[in-house]
């Protein structure tokens, strides 16, 4: 049994990251569209006065994210 280099081990360990990586940065560029829409549909719920909390249970956008996104209007 030969052992590794560490230079192989590293490529190894690149080579594991590298499906999950791309994943997660696909997910993470859905999610940066689904802001997108939701952002103006959540500061017309608040102009309708719904409950923060309220919004939260239906969106998991957290509070303060959505405090942030209303802060301006």
């Amino acid at each position: 049994m030969t052992q590794k280099t560490p230079a192989q081990l590293r490529a190894d360990a690149e080579q594991t990251l590298r499906d999950p990586g791309r994943r997660r940065m696909k997910l993470l560029a859905q999610l940066e569209e689904l802001d997108a829409e939701l952002r103006p549909l959540i500061r017309a719920a608040r102009e309708m006065e719904l409950p923060i909390r309220r919004i939260t249970e239906l969106t998991a956008v957290a509070p303060n994210t959505i405090r942030a996104w209303t802060k301006d209007s």
